[in-house]
């Protein structure tokens, strides 16, 4: 490892450092002990000046060609990678989350990085259009018209906290707006701060060594005053954000009252519902269980696309599955939760279904030995229940699921027409429930964003048919996706160009620029 991927506490504020105030600490969740250093919180100061930096770096570094731009994102990944072990081993350490897991997340941290210098010099994302002068035309003549895509600006990026890597310093939203021509400032989740300055260190040795504008990146650590402050910074012109309802909103509404409102890209709140059908059920309603189980209980339940409510038609094949589920349930300990807040806030959820009269709960894991710890439990209702007690239908992060039992299949698709926006929907069906399935799918195309067959939703491919975001409140902007490559156009905007001279035009718009690259000449694929 070299020094410059050493764990200071330092803010990363273009290539300098800054932070007085060194108050807080990385926690481990498995231990509930402090880990050293002291991390510096952002003041209002050390924001700005982040941003202005931003603000002075963005029209030099849109303008990188790109291939520059795509060298850059790959030599992040490159850098990433040199990190090594202590990466991992700091990883774990501030998550509890194990090594393996941990390794799959670099994987896919420094895969979409490498996927968007694909996009980049692939040209697609430019969007490229020309309408060709008409001189002639009656009644009236038409210019010439020349459109692409540019960067919206700076953009404010908060790190998540169940993904260290994948959805934090240099994960999606960062890498998608790096790719679309965007300096970034990130701010740090707390919950891994050591493992954030790592990778915040090797993206800025990425900007020094591609001889980039040092306010390409930076990287600011604090709670929510500093979150307030980033989003309300003039010089920020987006956000993306993963983590809470409550976040998500609040972040929101400071974007909207801003003299300039600006768009947040959140993703929020989701239950994920899971829909098993009779004929499925009736051929491998034990697997399903056992299959259903894996899925709450990956990871501590601590993802997006937990499997946190499913629907199915009452009967003995659905008995055997809880049956199945609850026997693989009560061999499960229970994983250390990421921080002590989110361990308090799932036991809160669990507490409230708990002590809901018309719950019951079917089965929990082993009990907790250790720290922010909980068993994984797995609880039912009716539909009747369900559709009159909305908070039934709110999510507990964690390892908590909520079946309700229906008495059709006609009655699976009613209530799916209650239910708030989703990330996913997942279909569990056999040749015999295409029917039935058939009815339900336009119904989920209005509420999620991703629909799955005979799977599970804790897995999101990184891709370019990927769409991780959902109406709200599963995203604040259903139009939109954090993972894969249509993600960069969040960071987008289009500009077009009437009769300019072919001199003042942008290169990829000129004459002899366009004919290399895709585009649409008078409405036809080129």
């Amino acid at each position: 490892m070299t020094q410059s991927f050493v764990i200071s506490g330092d803010l990363l504020i273009g290539a300098g450092t800054a932070g007085d105030d060194r108050s807080v600490y990385a926690i481990n969740p498995a231990t509930g002990a402090n880990l050293e250093p002291a991390f510096a919180v952002a003041s209002v100061a050390d924001v700005d000046r982040a941003c202005e930096l931003a603000a002075q770096a963005f029209d030099t570094y849109r303008a990188t060609s790109p291939e520059a731009r795509a060298a850059f994102l790959e030599k992040i990944a490159a850098n990433i990678m040199d990190i090594g072990d202590i990466l991992i081993q700091r990883g774990n350490e501030e998550t509890g989350l194990p090594a393996a897991r941990l390794e799959g997340e670099r994987a896919r941290t420094v895969g979409q990085l490498r996927l968007f210098a694909q996009v980049v010099r692939s040209g697609e994302w430019l969007d490229l259009r020309v309408d060709p002068a008409l001189p002639e035309r009656k009644p009236l003549p038409r210019s010439d018209l020349r459109l692409r895509q540019i960067p919206l600006g700076p953009v404010g990026v908060f790190g998540a906290s169940n993904f260290p890597l994948a959805f934090s310093v240099a994960g999606g939203d960062t890498a998608s707006a790096l790719a679309a021509g965007c300096p970034v400032v990130v701010k740090g989740h707390l919950a891994h701060p050591g493992t954030g300055e790592l990778v915040g260190r090797a993206i800025r040795a990425a900007v020094a060594a591609c001889n980039l504008p040092e306010g390409v990146f930076s990287l600011v650590t604090g709670a929510n005053e500093t979150g307030a402050a980033l989003v309300r910074n003039p010089h920020i012109k987006a956000v993306g954000f993963t983590g809470s309802r409550g976040g998500g909103l609040a972040l929101g509404a400071i974007a909207a009252a801003r003299a300039e409102p600006i768009p947040v890209y959140a993703e929020m709140s989701s239950i994920n519902p899971v829909y098993l059908f009779p004929a499925a059920l009736a051929a491998r309603a034990e697997a399903l269980g056992k299959a259903f189980v894996d899925s709450l209980t990956l990871g501590a339940g601590q993802f997006c696309t937990n499997p946190g409510l499913m629907f199915a038609v009452d009967g003995p094949h659905l008995d055997r599955f809880v049956a199945s589920a609850s026997g693989t349930l009560t061999e499960r300990a229970p994983a250390p939760m990421l921080t002590p807040g989110i361990h308090a806030a799932y036991d809160k959820g669990v507490a409230a279904l708990s002590g809901n009269e018309a719950v019951k709960t079917v089965a929990q894991g082993l009990a907790a030995e250790g720290v922010n710890r909980s068993p994984a439990i797995f609880f039912e209702t009716d539909v009747e229940h369900f559709l009159a007690d909305e908070k039934l239908g709110n999510e507990v992060f964690g390892a908590s699921s909520l079946l309700v039992r229906c008495k059709d299949v006609a009655q699976m698709v009613a209530v799916a027409e209650k239910l708030e926006g989703q990330l996913t929907a997942t279909l569990h069906l056999d040749a015999g429930d295409h029917a039935d399935a058939a009815k339900l799918v336009p119904v989920l195309e209005r509420k999620v964003g991703r629909i799955l067959a005979n799977g599970w939703p804790t897995g999101v491919e990184v891709s370019h048919a990927m769409v991780h975001g959902g109406p709200f409140p599963a995203t604040s902007d259903s139009r939109s996706t954090s993972v894969g490559t249509l993600a960069i156009r969040r960071f987008l905007r289009p500009v077009s160009y009437q009769d300019l001279p072919n001199a003042l035009l942008p290169p990829e718009l000129r004459d002899e620029g366009i004919k290399s690259l895709p585009h649409l000449l008078d409405g036809v694929r080129k």
